[in-house]
């Protein structure tokens, strides 16, 4: 027979009896295990595994079990090819409208019409080529249209490879403790195989299906798979299956792993969707072809206007609606997470709903990040003035040319003129091209890559894209204690036993013998067996921590004692405890029930005063029992327990009860029944105090200087700790958070919960707007205390300029308040899965420091971002206004089509990249943070725009008209058609891109600094990309001929257009002197705050409908949205490549693993979604959950994405229907989950600010 690691190579039971077992819930399950196995210990058994040892960890049986029962991941999606991503970057607007231009002209270059002699044209309009080259034009546009999509595929196949890499880093950080060979092990979660022992704690997300084999008071959540928000006792007797993509809500246990990868719970649910996805792909592109011959039919039967009849109760137009992308929310029958079905409303009602939810949601910033919102409302602005003058363009270039032709030569009509028109079409959609910053796309993403992976460098892994950049507007941080400020590394430094204190740890010997034995019984049981202290890896080494901090302090101490721990655990095992009440944030202790001489024994740990309140006896002198009086625990407090607090010690009380069947002593409880252990606050008092513990966590050295540079910076630091406010107030003081005279709150949660809420209990802005300006430290605060300050922060209008709110945090009820967050950090090293699945940001290194440099690298982004603009919006002004007053002018631009998609896409793409890897400088930390509403254009900026516009118009103006004769050359005004290209045109051409060049060197300061030199050679990307594009220049106007529209210049001439072009810097002092505060403030600034409406969520790429259904008009905005769907486009291949595993790994809910698809193929349904909204696939539309929505899943948001009626309470727009409603049919979750997929159909969710696409 053959073996495998000495052991036969058949197992006792089949991946498929697994997978059915796991189907089974509850006592069925018990009973099931019980019927086909006998026992759980019986399958360990089958599975060659043990319940203390685990497996052996020999590679050859791992792998023997991977080939068996699978390895625990799931495979992605193939990346999509160069040549899709192509064909991708070709789908915007404007490139088509230029391909198809060119094409027009290209064919117009060809068509020779009879010409009537006396119909020709006078001589004169025209010079962009002889009809001979006329085709070059053509075929120039195309070139140029060709190297910006290349350039732009590139790009994105650059990031998606980029995030690839950051995914798998990731994948890396999930560990999870499994026994091996007798020893627990941290091993990445890909490496578990089924018959491992993993041992799951408070927090854990389960990476695999499997059996509890132990137990201490655990409860899941089990909502991402049956949509169930309440947690799910689990017990060895009651409910043993527990299952991957679930989360560990409080205790502990160890349990047998089962089923790994594809044939786990959510791997079976995300194979299904992952069918089901592409079923659904191509019944959307069918629902789409007859949609639009629906449109078709609809615009014969109008007079022109397109309406789409989105009546809910019709199934096939609410579905046509629901495709076509109408703002609409069509949810028919569809029920939702309450069991509500909201299958008869109105479309119009529910979009008014979901406006009112936005604005009582109070724009807490989650629906957009800060800078997209201003950049969306910047593009706005743009977009009119942009559009505007191009269509005035084309319109004044075509009367102009009609009047002059045919009313004033009174020639009549000929094909020929086509030309003409065509010609005047192109100069159009070339102003309209410039108006629109094409690189904005390009300078944003390049600029976040780029921070994003410079951060990972300073121990910052940003999960969330836009989060490093609203991280530079952040105005408020609110911190963690224990491990960000601190340094987690805990040590018990006094303590308080048989009435006496000692400020070192005493000899073992000196304690009354019977009070030492039980206290080391208490820490050494009544700790968290993962909690261990080992030596450290080299002889001198301080011992390493495992665990909880807490409790290896106090584990530290037995071992100072001279006792260990160890042996007292291997005496009483996990297995025989009777009940374990873990530790949380409502009870702030932990107690453990053993049995002992037919009775029970009761040990608890925790907060002091808290354990204190429980106690009606302690070991006096000499260890004597005392009744321990009202009067007596005040003294305690008064003596002890606040000195030790106000010298920054945290304190734990250890106490313990007995229960007994024989004759009980005075602080013994006899029993003749079995307890009712449910009864906690009865089972948990009148115990009997051992001792008080202070425990040391000293400040880490560098937070103080770190504190001090966000002040300086101008970001408030407020602490919220569970910690006793004492404890708080003392590291407070040390950090610098506190400083003497500068009347600061210090509030603990139950005082701050008076002074926020009225007389209702409910909590009031206005109440809340007098506490958190001057709040900076929240001792004994929960979970809910910090959600509400964080959320009570972002609502309030009490600042000028909105506060932006960054929140750390590492436990699994921080969840909310990150959420919640417009930053939340998750710690790397103490943070649970769920925090870490809550956050933007994870801090690999757990320090405060590293928050300092995220605010850095955020403030670069913004300021790299608002350079490219400065720089960007002069290029736009001067191109525009030029075309347009030559247009006026001389009937002509100046500047020809080519020229311009040189200067506009070319020098953008290379501009972008120029500006925006500048990196960042200390001097970034030395100005106020910009909050919320500021403009994205300063005054500074606007005058620097105007400034360096007007000297450019200037000098080409006086070029244009008076060139010729200052330089001596043959005027280009007016040239005959069949004229080759001219000196003087071309000398405009080179001295505007002169201009342009060192104008990029301006644009390296935007906040009025004068020496734009400094750090120029410290960014070798910025001085290379200069000298090469001057280089093409060169190239481009002395070989550039009739593709470029330039003719060869002398060396004389060459030399005039450098001169023109660096007096820019010279004239960029001038326009620095002017004073800013002069200027007014609404004209000068431009961008500010959030936009009102989402007015891009409106325009889907298959039709434009306006809120009533007619068809809008507003083209210009439309296209120069268009421009600006660049960045959605790369920022959505960024999403699709970072979320493939660490989403399965890091969220595992079933939402997200078909909300991972769903993304994976929006590319290619852009129509359904909002065009503005870069926010991530895997941020939850619920960012601002109310204080248990954690509790629900993702938002999955193609195919089961329903809009819920909201509470008044919750700030959330719309949550998600669970998968599986209550009382789901059986078969286990994935087949509900594959039933209730049937049922939905892909729903657009546009036009709320919260629309989280």
């Amino acid at each position: 027979m053959a073996t495998i690691d000495g052991r036969p190579a058949q197992y006792g039971v089949t991946l498929k009896q697994l997978r059915e077992l796991m189907e089974s819930r509850g006592q069925e399950g018990i009973d099931r295990i019980q019927r086909e196995f006998g026992s759980t210990l019986e399958i360990t058994k089958k599975l060659y595994s043990s319940p203390t040892n685990g497996l052996s960890g020999n590679a050859s049986d791992l792998e023997h079990r991977r080939q068996t029962f699978g390895s625990n991941v799931i495979p992605p999606k193939p990346p999509k090819t160069f040549l899709m991503l192509v064909w991708e970057a070709l789908q915007d607007v404007t490139l088509i409208i230029l391909q198809v231009a060119a094409v027009v002209s290209l064919g117009l270059s060809f068509y020779r019409p009879p010409e009537d002699k006396k119909a020709a044209p006078e001589v004169g309009f025209h010079d962009e080529g002889e009809e001979e080259a006329g085709w070059i034009e053509g075929v120039a546009i195309l070139i140029s249209v060709a190297v910006v999509v290349f350039v732009t595929a590139f790009n994105d196949y650059t990031k998606e490879k980029q995030f690839r890499g950051l995914q798998s880093r990731i994948e890396g950080e999930h560990k999870f403790a499994v026994i091996r060979g007798g020893e627990v092990q941290q091993i990445g979660v890909g490496d578990i195989v089924v018959g491992d022992i993993c041992q799951i704690k408070y927090g854990d997300l389960l990476p695999t299906d499997g059996i509890l084999i132990q137990s201490n008071d655990l409860k899941i959540d089990e909502s991402s798979l049956t949509g169930e928000s309440d947690h799910v006792k689990k017990g060895v007797d009651s409910d043993p299956m527990v299952l991957s993509g679930t989360h560990v809500m409080e205790g502990s246990g160890k349990m047998l792993v089962t089923a790994v990868g594809v044939n786990s719970q959510a791997g079976i649910i995300f194979t299904l969707l992952g069918a089901a996805a592409d079923e659904e792909e191509v019944e959307a592109k069918k629902r789409k072809r007859e949609a639009k011959k629906q449109r078709k039919k609809h615009k014969k039967g109008d007079s022109g206007e397109e309406l789409i009849d989105a009546d809910p109760t019709k199934p096939g137009d609410g579905e046509a609606a629901a495709v076509t992308g109408n703002s609409h929310h069509v949810t028919a029958n569809s029920a939702n997470a309450d069991g509500d079905v909201r299958n008869n409303k109105h479309a119009k009602e529910e979009e008014e709903e979901d406006e009112e939810v936005a604005r009582r949601s109070g724009g807490g910033g989650q629906d957009k990040s800060v800078l997209q919102a201003k950049l969306t409302k910047l593009a706005i602005q743009i977009g009119y003035a942009g559009s505007f003058i191009a269509v005035l363009t084309v319109v004044i270039l075509i009367v102009r040319f009609c009047v002059q032709t045919f009313v004033v030569e009174g020639k009549p009509w000929s094909p020929f003129y086509a030309n003409h028109f065509v010609k005047f079409f192109i100069i159009g959609v070339t102003v309209l091209v410039v108006a629109v910053p094409e690189g904005l796309p390009l300078a944003v993403t390049l600029s976040l890559a780029y921070s994003v992976k410079k951060m990972m460098k300073d121990n910052n892994l940003v999960r969330h894209l836009d989060a490093c950049e609203t991280m530079g507007n952040a105005t408020a941080i609110c911190s963690d204690k224990t491990g960000t400020l601190t340094t987690n590394r805990m040590t018990v430094v006094q303590s308080y036993i048989c009435s006496e204190d000692h400020k070192t740890t005493p000899k073992y010997e000196s304690l009354p013998h019977h009070v030492a034995e039980l206290l080391i019984h208490a820490i050494s049981i009544n700790s968290a067996y993962t909690s261990r202290v080992l030596p450290g890896d080299n002889p001198g080494d301080l011992p390493k921590q495992v665990g909880n901090k807490t409790e290896c302090s106090l584990l530290g101490f037995v071992l100072d004692l001279g006792k260990s721990y160890q042996a007292i655990r291997d005496e009483v095992s996990e297995e025989s405890f009777h009940r374990v009440y873990t530790f949380n944030s409502a009870r702030k202790s932990m107690s453990t029930v053993i049995p002992r001489d037919g009775g029970y024994r009761i040990f608890t740990k925790g907060a002091s005063e808290i354990v204190m309140k429980k106690c009606s006896f302690i070991h006096g002198k000499d260890g004597r029992l005392e009744s321990f009086s009202k009067s007596m625990q005040d003294r305690l407090v008064r003596e002890v327990i606040e000195p030790m607090a106000c010298n920054g010690l945290r304190t734990i009380s250890v106490a313990y009860r007995d229960f007994v069947r024989g004759k009980a002593e005075i602080n013994q409880v006899h029993f003749e029944s079995e307890p009712n252990w449910d009864d906690e606050d009865n089972i948990i008092s009148n115990l009997t105090c051992l001792c008080v513990l202070g425990i040391e966590d000293p400040v880490r050295p560098e937070v103080p200087d770190a504190i001090h540079k966000c002040q300086r910076a101008g970001i408030t630091v407020r602490m919220v700790t569970g910690d006793n406010i004492n404890t708080a107030r003392s590291i407070a003081s040390k950090c610098g958070i506190l400083k003497p005279g500068d009347n600061s709150l210090i509030l603990e949660g139950k005082e701050f919960n008076r002074r926020i809420r009225d007389a209702s209990g409910k909590i009031q802005q206005h109440l809340m707007d007098k506490v958190w300006m001057n709040l900076r430290v929240l001792a004994r605060s929960s979970p809910t205390d910090k959600y509400t300050l964080v959320k009570g922060i972002i609502e309030s209008k009490r600042s000028a300029n909105r506060e932006v709110v960054a929140v750390t945090g590492d436990g699994t009820n921080d969840g909310p308040a990150l959420k919640m967050a417009d930053v939340g950090f998750a710690m790397g090293i103490a943070g649970t899965d769920v925090a870490k699945e809550a956050s933007d940001i994870i801090l690999t290194d757990d320090n405060f420091t590293s928050i300092v440099k995220a605010v850095m690298w955020g403030r670069n982004v913004y300021d790299s971002i608002a350079k490219f603009l400065q720089f960007q919006l002069t290029v736009n002004v001067v191109a525009v206004v030029v075309a347009f007053v030559g247009a006026c002018a001389i009937n002509d631009s100046p500047l020809k089509a080519v020229q311009m998609l040189w200067v506009n896409l070319i020098m953008d793409t290379l501009a972008s990249l120029a500006l925006a890897t500048e990196a960042p400088t200390p001097d970034l930390l030395l100005r106020k943070p910009y909050g919320r509403t500021k403009p994205l254009i300063s005054r500074t900026m606007m005058k620097n725009i105007l400034g360096q516009a007007v000297y450019m118009i200037l000098v080409i103006f006086v070029l244009l008209f008076y060139g010729d004769k200052l330089l001596d050359i043959d005027s280009g005004r007016y040239a005959d058609i069949r004229d080759p290209p001219s000196q003087h045109f071309t000398i405009i051409f080179n001295t505007f891109v002169m201009m342009t060049l060192f104008n990029e060197i301006n644009a390296r300061k935007i906040h009025g600094q004068r020496n734009v030199f400094q750090g120029f050679f410290s960014n070798p990307i910025f001085y290379s990309i200069w000298l090469s594009t001057l280089a093409s220049q060169i190239v481009i106007v002395q070989f550039g001929g009739r593709a470029f529209s330039t003719a060869a210049l002398t060396l004389e001439l060459w030399l005039w257009c450098v001169l023109f072009g660096s007096v820019v810097l010279l004239w960029g002092q001038v326009v620095t002197s002017i004073p800013t505060k002069t200027l007014p403030k609404n004209i000068f600034s431009w961008g500010s705050g959030e936009p009102q409406t989402d007015p891009i969520a409106d325009f889907n790429t298959e039709d434009k409908l306006d809120s009533d259904g007619k068809d809008s008009k507003r083209t210009g905005q439309i296209l120069w949205i268009r421009g600006l769907t660049r960045l959605q486009t790369q920022l959505r291949v960024i999403r699709a490549f970072k979320s493939t595993l660490e989403d399965l790994e890091e969220r595992r809910s079933c939402h997200s693993l078909h909300s991972l698809h769903s993304m994976r193929n929006s590319r290619s349904q852009q129509g359904n979604r909002p065009m503005s909204d870069i926010s991530y696939i895997d941020e939850d539309s619920t960012k601002s959950p109310s204080p248990n929505s954690d509790k629900r899943c993702g938002s999955c948001n193609s195919a089961v994405r329903l809009v819920t009626p909201i509470e008044e309470s919750s700030p959330t727009t719309a949550e998600t229907a669970p998968l599986v409603p209550p009382g789901s049919p059986q078969g286990g979750p994935a087949a509900a989950a594959i039933q209730q997929l049937g049922h939905h159909r892909p729903h657009t969710h546009a036009n709320t600010q919260n629309s989280s696409s």
